[in-house]
């Protein structure tokens, strides 16, 4: 967007008016602990004298709004004001080198630059002469260092240095870090080379102006984040609304207030610490998002694996296997066990005679009551033939009392039958009854199959004992190895039946039949 010339010599005119009235607040602002009071008389009126010259000027702009103001008529009107802010900026710097406040006389030296400029322009016709500014570094660069506790980072974009240098002076001062920028590239380079908080952007400048720094800066998504305040000597509306839609948060006219501009940037700081903060809220949201849905998989993965194991494996040994939590449970280890075996009395001359679906009816019966009670004593099924099932304790999941959860089981399984399923069994003609045979000892255990199709099994005398044991149960009864009987004395009442006679065993084995269980267990 242009600028008409007539706006742009309404900037020049201002221009070093703001010079003098920023240079003389920051001077009385140094002065406020009471020092120096005749300087600081001198540089109140110093100030007050260009505040009126700023309203007159004003009024002379405003009468040739429409076009370039009349500098020959206005100088009368603007004269006198401004050879009283001569003689006076003349007078301090006089008082001030004679009196040895050597800190004030370089930015009362600069108000008499600025001073000698705005006459020059009057003089000339609104022509700007050659200046000559005061050394500094070009592009971008920062002055006053960097505060030991910096409140932000505010980068001071203007093409005249000494804006550049009562901004960045003054921020400073307010606990701010200020780099600086001589102009739009260089504002640009820097914001491509570190971070910032905020942006004061002047709008006038020779390279690249303020609106074409907006520009891509809302098109650059590294940067289209960072708050824009405008502050500039050119007073159109129209700029005014430019900048508006091109981005910045706010425009402030020089020469402006300082308490007025610590306002603005407070509330432009603010509003980027809440964009920041819900910027920095969405990111944390969408990272708890993204683990909360590889957990969720993970988790459904693992359950539908665990559910395919078991259909295979016992629940323990299925989530043993999922979740790592044992030294390879599926390799051939050998460890102590306590072997539950049952069978159902009269199902073999059952299965002779009933159809195949009452078969099957019974043993889905019989299945279900026994399942439920081997999950909830937590015992290892190893596999079920038909009526038979084998079950162990303390593998693959190591527990305290493998014999007492094994009789416990055991005498749970046979009251579940005779109260659930022998009276129903009866009256549909079914001569069935329960019998377990309990062993304890070592075996050998691991996975038994093929690829596809695994069974986790256990092989050694103990399984043998318990089967044989089973096998000479009667109806209703169970019968445990000595081994068994003596660990489990203080919990069951239990009845010697004799050395029985059992094939595969070279000698007569000790055995006793469970009553019940005592009444202090």
């Amino acid at each position: 967007m242009s600028v008409d010339p007539a706006a742009e010599l309404r900037h020049e005119l201002r221009t070093p008016l703001n010079h003098i009235i920023g240079y003389a607040e920051m001077l009385l602002e140094g002065l406020e602990d009471g020092a120096s009071p005749e300087l600081a008389a001198g540089l109140g009126t110093l100030r007050g004298e260009a505040r009126q010259l700023l309203a007159v000027l004003n009024e002379v702009l405003a009468q040739e709004h429409a076009g370039p103001p009349d500098l020959a008529a206005a100088r009368g009107a603007l004269g006198p004001p401004l050879e009283r802010i001569r003689a006076t900026s003349e007078a301090l710097h006089r008082q001030a080198t004679a009196g040895g406040a050597d800190a004030l006389v370089p930015d009362l030296g600069r108000i008499r630059a600025a001073a000698a400029r705005l006459d020059a322009l009057l003089r000339h016709g609104g022509e700007p002469p050659a200046r000559e500014d005061a050394p500094q570094a070009a592009g971008a660069g920062s002055v006053g260092g960097r505060p030991a506790q910096s409140r932000g980072a505010i980068l001071v974009v203007d093409d005249d240095a000494d804006n550049r240098n009562m901004l960045a002076r003054r921020l400073t001062r307010q606990g701010y870090e200020v780099p600086t920028a001589d102009g739009g590239r260089a504002a640009l380079a820097t914001l491509a080379a570190r971070p910032v908080d905020l942006v004061l952007l002047d709008v006038m400048m020779p390279d690249l102006d303020g609106y074409a720094v907006l520009q891509r800066l809302r098109q650059d998504p590294a940067l289209r984040d960072i708050p824009v305040l405008m502050i500039s000597a050119l007073d159109e509306m129209d700029s005014v609304v430019r900048c508006i839609q091109l981005g910045a948060e706010d425009y402030l006219g020089k020469p402006f207030d300082p308490v007025l501009l610590q306002a603005r940037i407070g509330a432009c700081l603010e509003k980027k610490r809440l964009r920041d903060q819900e910027l920095r809220h969405a990111r944390e949201l969408a990272e708890w998002n993204r683990t909360l849905e590889r957990r969720v998989a993970e988790q459904v993965a693992e359950l539908e694996r665990v559910g395919r194991l078991k259909r295979f494996f016992s629940p323990q040994l299925a989530e043993l296997i999922v979740a790592g939590g044992a030294e390879d449970p599926l390799r051939t280890h050998r460890r102590e066990v306590t072997v539950v075996f049952l069978d159902l009395r009269g199902f073999t001359a059952f299965a002779e005679t009933a159809e195949p679906e009452e078969v099957m009816g019974v043993l889905r019966e019989y299945h279900a009551e026994m399942g439920a009670l081997i999950l909830e004593h937590e015992g290892t099924l190893e596999r079920f033939t038909g009526d038979g099932m084998m079950i162990f304790f303390n593998d693959p999941t190591p527990v305290s009392d493998p014999s007492a959860r094994a009789v416990r089981m055991a005498v749970a399984m046979r009251d579940r039958v005779a109260s659930r399923l022998v009276g129903k069994w009866r009256r549909r003609g079914y001569q069935l009854d329960l019998g377990v045979g309990i062993a304890q000892g070592y075996a050998t255990i691991g996975a038994i199959g093929f690829e596809g199709r695994w069974d986790y099994g256990a092989i050694g005398t103990v399984t043998n004992l318990a089967a044989r044991l089973c096998g000479e149960a009667m109806p209703g009864q169970i019968l445990v190895s000595a081994r068994v009987a003596g660990d489990v004395e203080a919990l069951v009442e239990a009845e010697a039946v004799g050395p029985l006679t059992l094939k595969g065993f070279a000698r007569p084995v000790p055995a006793f039949t469970l009553v019940r269980l005592k009444a202090s267990a």
